[in-house]
């Protein structure tokens, strides 16, 4: 029993057989998904070995020392921006985004390595002791840190990866402990930019709200006048934004409005996904039974939507079982983000834990519809090599601190 105590504090088993029981999950889905395919039918294997390797980076980064984590967080970040610049000339395009670089056999997605090396970068700048998030000079340098990778990303085109960014900025600036006003000047740009997208007079309130909400705080003209400009001008330019996305997430966007719209065409994929969960029952169909997945009927079943494998196969029992194993991944992280001594520590756990979460939300939600089918994985389940080693990586640098987390520095 005092063997065991020992071995918790040191290495946090719970998190690591959450995600060993997710990863497990997502083979026998992968395996299912694909057993009828001729292209795809390899991407068991291939799973399994990226597990293999990915375990060998978990516990290599474990045994690092923990300052290692903020002497790498400027590096780190300097060569995700140069992978991300190399992409956009030589990256194979997959899915209508150029967002591969081919070594031979071997793929891997810059953006993945992006969001581990912003959310060091981001964790080590607000962690300073003389960043002040009443400034907002000090607001705009960790926008522009969070920002410059969503700018590259959208060049590519990839949607989904630069929502990630967005939740790791918001989560590390309130983390950190932004003012109200600091907060408003963050979001309302992004708030008045989606009500645009809804016609002139949703853009008309929100540009009202953010008119009350600058009156509240009566900041000087100068600086009030400025934020207003700024919010009306993502309001007009989000036009240009939406056409710079590519035809199909224009389609996946129109789709999330109503997918009954186009039901062969961008409404497809969120109808056919909704229909295999909804077949699955309580039980589910059995492994390697289920219609929608053994007929191929679900595109990219085995990484986007992946969900809709176990919410047939297994049911409903088998979605919750999963779910939970998120849940309780996530609560153990974030008790150990509020006991973590070190602040940037602290940080790094929040912006981990962010991507996790961002990853969660938007692939469940958009395998149900209530979330617009923008491409982006479930985190250890999903099929994708670059993703589970990002995410073991990452659950490396977690367990990491937790071996530290009761050191100061």
């Amino acid at each position: 029993m005092r063997i065991n105590y020992k071995l918790n504090d040191r290495f946090d088993l719970t998190i690591f057989l959450s995600a060993s029981l997710l990863v497990i999950i997502g083979l026998f889905a992968i395996y299912s998904s694909t057993q009828n395919t001729i292209t795809q039918k390899g991407n068991f294997d291939k799973q399994l070995i990226s597990w293999g390797i990915s375990l060998f980076l978990l516990f290599f980064i474990y045994a690092l020392p923990t300052k290692f984590l903020k002497l790498t967080a400027v590096p780190t970040y300097a060569l995700s921006i140069l992978l991300l610049l190399v992409v956009l000339v030589i990256g194979r395009k997959v899915g209508g985004a150029r967002s591969w670089i081919a070594f031979g056999g071997f793929s891997f997605q810059p953006a993945e390595f992006a969001k581990l090396a912003t959310l060091l970068y981001l964790s080590h700048f607000l962690s300073r002791d003389e960043t002040d998030l009443d400034n907002l000079k000090d607001i705009f340098i960790a926008l522009a840190i969070g920002l410059t990778p969503i700018a590259l990303i959208m060049l590519e085109p990839d949607l989904g990866s630069s929502f990630v960014f967005i939740g790791i900025i918001l989560a590390l600036l309130f983390w950190k402990g932004i003012s109200l006003f600091g907060l408003a000047v963050v979001l309302s740009p992004g708030i008045v930019a989606v009500a645009s997208l809804f016609g002139p007079i949703y853009f008309a309130v929100a540009v009202g709200f953010v008119i009350v909400i600058l009156f509240f705080f009566k900041k000087d003209i100068f600086l009030s006048g400025s934020i207003l400009a700024l919010n009306i001008a993502s309001g007009f330019f989000v036009d240009n934004f939406y056409n710079i996305l590519s035809p199909h997430q224009q389609t996946r966007i129109r789709a999330f409005i109503d997918p009954n719209a186009d039901p062969l065409g961008s409404g497809y994929n969120a109808i056919q996904a909704k229909v295999a969960i909804g077949s699955g029952g309580l039980f589910g169909k059995g492994f390697l039974h289920g219609n929608q997945t053994q007929l191929q009927f679900i595109p990219e079943q085995w990484t986007d939507f992946i969900f809709c494998v176990v919410g047939e196969e297994f049911g409903f029992i088998g979605s919750l079982v999963v779910i939970v194993l998120f849940l309780v991944l996530f609560l153990r992280i974030l008790r150990l983000a509020s006991f973590a001594k070190n602040e940037f520590l602290s940080m790094v756990i929040i912006g981990i834990l962010t991507v996790f979460f961002v990853h969660f939300l938007v692939n469940i939600g958009m395998a149900i519809g209530i979330l617009p089918v923008i491409g982006i994985p479930l985190p250890f389940v999903s099929y994708g090599g670059s993703s589970l080693l990002i995410n073991m990586a990452m659950l490396g640098i977690i367990l990491n601190i937790h071996r530290s987390r009761k050191e100061s520095t």
